[in-house]
């Protein structure tokens, strides 16, 4: 298997303000992976800097280069799940641009794929070199899944991972706005494997994930994945209604015990404002389902390409 030309790797980048990285990464990759057939397909996720003039640099000097440009930013996910359209290759590996995931890390992944003869192998770092804030939400996240898609509670969701041919096949068959891959991935299969690999400090930038994208992610997972959010709602209706229930039996007991005792106006605010608060609460949550869904009907493009360089 190692090295076997008759073994296609297709390397799948989401960039975004990725310009002073993607050259150094794209000729690393060529490097590390010269023994096997290559192709490596750049998605510019709209980004505003001269990212796209970099990549069609990368275009017309390397052949194995596939180079999509979108109109504009839709996000890390939607972007990813253009990128896999354009693949042809039997093992599909998906990692960022910001060359915390050295590409000699892709052949432990190959090579755990071999092995095995599993469908997926994710990443695991044993110390992950993100900062506090990047690591938090991805920790929440990975929580998250483990409750709402079942997800084993030892596999971590890493954005670099290794995919067969056959799986990307059935993932890109989701054609809705709100693509979230790792849930699309436990939609198709749990033949999943782990590997250990390294992680480098971020050698140029920021990461590009503000709180307002790890919500609207969560807020993907949560709404388009799984119907437990709706679950949570109504068995907490049906435990509010029975406390409700009990604390009422409690005063009328109470009142008939003492009829001088007035009833408090302090708790019938309180039961009004976290009554109210839960009902906002699931209505909101509701809302989300609704609303996308509307958005899903009304032909809500998950991401339009400006340009392919194929």
């Amino acid at each position: 298997m190692i090295g076997d030309k008759n073994i296609k790797i297709s390397i799948c980048i989401p960039v975004y303000y990725g310009s002073k990285t993607i050259k150094n990464l794209v000729v690393e990759i060529k490097n590390t992976l010269k023994e096997y057939q290559l192709e490596v397909i750049l998605v510019n996720d709209g980004s505003k800097d001269d990212t796209k003039e970099v990549c069609v640099e990368l275009f017309n000097k390397y052949k194995f280069i596939k180079f999509i440009n979108l109109r504009k930013n839709f996000g890390e996910h939607n972007a990813v799940l253009c990128g896999l359209n354009y693949v042809t290759g039997d093992y599909i590996v998906i990692v960022d641009d910001d060359f915390q995931n050295p590409p000699s890390e892709i052949i432990k992944l190959i090579e755990k794929a071999s092995d095995s003869g599993c469908d997926v192998v994710y990443s695991r770092y044993d110390n992950k070199k993100h900062h506090w804030f990047r690591n938090f939400g991805s920790w929440f996240t990975d929580s998250v899944a483990t409750w709402l898609l079942n997800k084993p509670k030892g596999l971590y969701l890493s954005s670099f991972k290794l995919i067969k041919k056959d799986i990307v096949e059935e993932i890109i068959k989701y054609k809705g706005p709100f693509p979230y891959v790792d849930g699309l991935v436990l939609r198709v299969t749990d033949n999943i494997e782990v590997q250990t690999v390294e992680h480098f400090k971020r050698k140029e930038g920021e990461s590009n994930y503000t709180l307002g994208k790890l919500i609207s992610l969560w807020l993907n997972m949560f709404v388009n994945f799984s119907i437990k959010p709706l679950r949570v709602a109504t068995v907490t209706g049906v435990l509010i209604s029975l406390f409700s229930f009990v604390f009422g039996m409690y005063f009328i007991i109470e009142k008939m015990l003492n009829p001088g005792v007035s009833m408090g106006w302090t708790s019938l605010i309180v039961s009004i404002l976290f009554l109210s608060g839960i009902q906002l609460i699931f209505l909101g949550i509701i809302g989300e389902y609704l609303g996308k869904q509307y958005l899903d009907q009304n032909g809500t493009p998950g991401s339009v390409v400006e340009r392919e360089y194929l």
